[in-house]
């Protein structure tokens, strides 16, 4: 057998029985591929983990279409072990045939206690593993090195020198490897074995990409100067301030690490230092990490399409490859929106409506899929809630502060994250991404960050925002907190922002916080000049300070803070208003909502080239239509930033966790 999965779908022949319940602790089910599948038999998947909002889910889609003799497959995923399907509903028990899955049943020689802690993704690799070699049973350490070697391709008897150290750690860190903790750990305490590492600072620069970038940074300037004086012999680290400890001088130039270095800099991950000497010739690769004065941006903008192009993806790449391909997406809109050369901007914009043509594509057979999964790496904003809490459960980190900036684009974020690392070099940034809500409408997106839950559970308030307070508390209610615990607040944009918060909160007794930052937003709905007008006004903002003191008082405070968006934006070309009287609830710039789909099917009938999106995660009376590429239902011709359609720009958004380092790196240049 060459796929586990198939372990798995043995289980599920349509028609056997209408309900399924299954013990899932390890969340095999919602895996992106075996879920897609599990779909395309026609069984359809529901967690139970709250009573009510599974109650009202399962009533209302599946026990409706029994009792009129419809039939349906529905699998009730229980994420803990099968003895606890007791704990279910006897109408469930009594009428559901009974499954459970558990990773120890796939890897049957390998530590449970290990294997548990595995990314999804790298379980096709560990299985072709086991099915080449047939290990024996194993223990945790021997399991550890097992998938170090098979999964992460890190073995003993490979480690030998600097070259080898830092080519792994290029090789997992830039391709943003999961490589959970206990693994670090393991690979670290083997490294430790070999005498010639004992100087790395291998237990920060392993686990953590930010370091290791920042630990590249710090060796850069040191390596450029070291070029200058070939014949002498000094130790560079009192001179250069150095915060990571390892060898002064890393070895750039080795060939194996030299296929890095272009892409490190068109990505953004080190940047170019002022260097007046030595004299590096302009065709030198090291030429790329050197600042120019006057620089036009022209290598990396030119450089990053060439990346971008590499990468493209395609209707079958992981939501991972999405959102990893969007953050480089980002990097580049970015400076294009502050660039004026018209060949590049031709570029980006054909690269821009063939990215989103295969973008809709994908969404179309993938998105519902991204609904049920684990919320331990979030994919949707919905999840961000319970990846909170359960990581407060895990770490005893009791206080956490959730930033929701309305309509923050990801090409945006990279400004802002620019212009707060020059203002604070002391603030650590962990950056990732995650899919909003389509449509991507502040009613739909914001309310599911702050109740947890897709928006069909928020039906009755789905067209306003005004229950956010009230979904935010019953979460955290939910969780045991007690209501004077947890705070929210909206409509923040400038001014004093400690004294806004201690009007908000109260140290030592609140343990939740949620805000809205509204300032993006009230930008955009006012932008006149388009994307280019949006990040000059973003920067004017953001200068000012008030979102930096935000995040320095909750960090002050001790509060874990993280940092969202409900949604993006893009610049659109308006494709001529639509004639529709009151058929549509909502009439958005780029979405059009409906309560019935015939009345939806009316307009786009003269909409060819908007999209008729399908209900998933949504209420049963609720019907999109919504604009595809750089489209607006606004007068013909007219330039707007809007948000509500069906783009990279406005469905995938930044997911950003702040902390303080313990000491600021001392910038270089």
């Amino acid at each position: 057998m060459d796929d586990w999965r198939e372990l798995i779908l043995k289980e599920f022949f349509p028609n056997v029985s209408r309900l399924t319940l299954a013990a899932d602790p390890d969340c095999l089910l919602s895996e992106e591929q075996l879920y897609e599948k599990l779909r395309q038999r026609g069984f359809y998947l529901i967690e139970y983990d709250d009573p009510i909002a599974f109650r009202y889910e399962y009533e209302s889609k599946y026990r409706s279409l029994w009792d009129r003799g419809e039939q349906s497959n529905l699998v009730v995923i229980l994420r803990l072990q099968d003895s606890e399907l007791s704990s279910l509903p006897y109408d469930l028990l009594r009428t559901g045939r009974k499954l459970s899955f558990h990773l120890g049943d796939i890897f049957p020689n390998l530590s449970y206690p290990v294997i548990e802690q595995l990314d999804k993704s790298v379980l096709d690799a560990l299985f072709a593993a086991q099915q080449n070699t047939k290990p024996e049973r194993m223990g945790d350490n021997a399991s550890k090195d097992y998938i170090l070697h098979h999964v992460y391709g890190i073995s003993p008897d490979m480690i030998s020198d600097d070259v080898w150290l830092l080519r792994t750690l290029l090789r997992l860190h830039y391709s943003r490897i999961r490589m959970p903790g206990i693994f670090s750990e393991r690979f670290v305490q083997i490294v430790r074995e070999n005498s010639s590492f004992r100087s790395w600072d291998l237990e920060t620069i392993v686990p953590d990409g930010k370091a290791f970038f920042a630990f590249l940074q710090e060796r850069w300037p040191v390596f450029i100067d070291h070029l200058g004086r070939k014949d002498q012999i000094k130790e560079a680290s009192y001179d250069y301030g150095l915060k990571y400890q390892g060898p002064d001088i890393l070895p750039f130039d080795h060939q194996d690490i030299r296929i890095y270095m272009d892409n490190l800099f068109f990505e953004g991950k080190i940047k170019p230092v002022k260097r007046a000497g030595p004299h590096i010739d302009q065709n030198s690769w090291i030429s790329i990490g050197i600042k120019k004065e006057n620089s036009d941006k022209s290598s990396r903008i030119s450089g990053l399409f060439q990346v971008l192009k590499d990468h493209f993806p395609t209707i079958t790449c992981a939501y991972t490859d999405w959102i990893h391909f969007a953050l480089q997406w980002a990097e580049l809109s970015a400076l294009m929106h502050c660039a004026d050369n018209e060949a590049y901007q031709s570029r980006f914009r054909e690269m821009g409506k063939e990215l989103n043509t295969i973008f809709a594509m994908w969404l179309q057979d993938k998105y519902a899929g991204l609904i049920n999964l684990p919320p331990t790496n979030p994919a949707m904003l919905h999840h961000i809630p319970r990846h909170i809490a359960k990581d407060m459960e895990k770490t005893g980190k009791r206080l956490i502060a959730l930033i929701v900036m309305d309509g923050l684009s990801l090409d945006q974020w990279v400004t802002i994250r620019q212009i707060l690392q020059e203002n604070d070099s002391s603030l650590h940034i962990d950056e990732s991404a995650l899919f909003a809500w389509i449509p991507t409408l502040t009613s739909v997106s914001r309310q599911s960050v702050f109740s947890g839950r897709p928006p069909i559970y928020f039906a009755s308030s789905i067209h306003t925002t005004d229950n956010e307070e009230k979904l935010w508390k019953q979460f955290w209610e939910n969780n045991k907190m007690k209501r004077p615990d947890i705070a929210y607040a909206r409509g923040l944009r400038d001014g004093d922002a400690e004294r806004m918060m201690a009007s908000i909160i109260h140290p030592g007794q609140t343990k939740a916080v949620g805000l809205v930052v509204d300032k993006i937003d009230k930008i955009m709905h006012g932008m006149q000049l388009g994307a280019a007008g949006m990040h000059n006004q973003i920067k004017q903002w953001c200068n000012k300070g008030f979102l930096l003191s935000l995040i320095n008082y909750l960090l002050d405070q001790g509060y874990k803070v993280r940092m969202t968006s409900d949604h993006g934006n893009m610049e659109c070309k308006g494709k001529g208003r639509l004639s529709e009287g009151v058929l549509a609830e909502t009439k958005g710039e780029r979405v059009r909502i409906y309560p019935s789909e015939e009345l939806r099917s009316q307009t786009a009938a003269d909409v060819p080239d908007a999209k008729e999106w399908s209900p998933a995660g949504l209420p049963p009376d609720y019907f999109p239509l919504v604009a595809l590429d750089n489209d607006a239902f606004v007068r013909q011709g007219d330039t707007i930033v809007g948000h509500g359609g069906i783009s990279i720009e406005e469905v995938i958004v930044p997911f950003v966790s702040f902390t303080r380092n313990n000491s600021s790196v001392k910038k270089s240049d």
